[in-house]
């Protein structure tokens, strides 16, 4: 059962169930219990129900595609203009890129007067062509909706600002939207000396993360350092963005690398390594880099918005360029000679995520924003 309230009326939005059920676990009902009405609104699915049941809110099923679907998005922002005319609430928050911009548009159509959208990573900076300018548009459209943005991270508000819009906007706290439980991401097990130093990467096995690079720098170092594994923990996606062939050939003929797939756990694979690997090409914030943190890792991260917030250059990992394989080689060759540095920077690395993103401050940061845009 889901629980009234005589308080401002919020409803949180997302294209799908999971990523409000990722993102806001917790959240949703420390927001009733001050008060609020809750709603969630996602496209209809398991996720969703079981994001009501647990955090005790009443939930709406809106048919959202995650990809450009003109016809389908019309009958999506048609149907998401009549569900906000009905609920009325005092605030849409939106975040995911399809919903925030169907949510934005209907959230103005209908005449919601607080329109909240947080941008997390931006696609276009990568993209090209046709793509980037399609992509831009409905970011500016999404901005040009919305009363109140919040960009997740830095990186993220000096390229909207730059390219989008030059609408007021802030990071809440020191970046981050989710926060971390440093009761669950606590280390547990300490890594057995074994003589081998173990790298990990965690994410999708796609180009756009930096694997082609990433396998390329480490099956170099192997061949000078044989005391070395790479753990790749994480799904592969062939359809939408591979790696190159022989990127795969290597990883199913080097010994040295062990790709174990989707893992609905990833801290045992923290605790069996050295050090993160994180070459991505473009992220918004991203947790794995925090997570990592937390387990008293230190990192290896591309210049990148979101990583290069994390990570301070020498003294929790290591920052290189992206699309570099010889940078990516050379920071594995120092960590891998520089056991004692190496280990500086581990001791590092939990108390400076602990001091920036723990979960309660990260969600104080976010309600307290709530009530000052709530009050006026």
């Amino acid at each position: 059962m889901y629980r009234r309230s005589v308080g401002k009326k919020i409803i949180r939005a997302a294209t799908i169930g999971m990523s409000l059920n990722i993102f806001c676990k917790g959240l949703l009902r420390e927001l009733a219990d001050e008060g609020y009405e809750v709603v969630a609104l996602t496209s209809p699915d398991d996720d969703l129900k079981e994001l009501g049941e647990r955090e005790g809110v009443r939930t709406i099923g809106v048919r959202m595609e995650r990809h450009v679907s003109p016809f389908k998005d019309f009958i999506s922002l048609v149907k998401l203009t009549r569900v906000l005319k009905k609920e009325m609430p005092d605030m849409v928050h939106s975040m995911t890129p399809k919903a925030g911009l169907l949510c934005m548009m209907a959230a103005k159509m209908a005449g919601v007067p607080i329109r909240l959208h947080t941008f997390t990573g931006l696609v276009w900076p990568t993209a090209k062509g046709l793509s980037r300018k399609i992509l831009m548009m409905t970011d500016k459209m999404t901005a040009a909706c919305a009363t109140h943005i919040i960009p997740e991270g830095e990186g993220v508000k000096q390229d909207l600002q730059r390219c989008i819009t030059k609408k007021p906007m802030e990071v809440l706290g020191y970046g981050n939207v989710r926060g971390i439980d440093l009761d669950y991401w606590k280390r547990k097990v300490e890594k057995a000396d074994n003589g081998v130093l173990t790298f990990v990467f965690v994410g999708r096995i796609v180009r756009d993360k930096g694997v082609n690079e990433m396998v390329a720098a480490f099956v170099k170092l192997n061949q000078l350092f044989p005391n070395t594994r790479l753990l790749l923990v994480g799904p592969c996606e062939d359809n939408l963005d591979p790696v190159l062939p022989e990127t795969q050939s290597l990883i199913n003929t080097c010994d040295a690398i062990e790709s174990v797939g989707r893992q609905d756990d990833v801290r045992p694979f923290y605790e069996q390594s050295d050090v993160l690997v994180f070459p991505s090409y473009r992220e918004g914030f991203p947790n794995v880099v925090i997570e990592a943190g937390a387990m008293e890792l230190p990192s290896i991260v591309t210049d990148i918005n979101g990583s290069r917030e994390i990570i301070e250059d020498g003294k929790n990992g290591v920052i290189v360029p992206p699309c570099d394989e010889q940078a990516l080689y050379e920071a594995m060759k120092w960590m891998t000679e520089n056991p004692q540095e190496r280990g500086k920077m581990a001791t590092k690395a939990r108390p400076m995520v602990a001091s920036r993103y723990e979960q309660g401050f990260v969600r104080q940061c976010l309600k307290d924003y709530y009530k000052e845009i709530l009050s006026v």
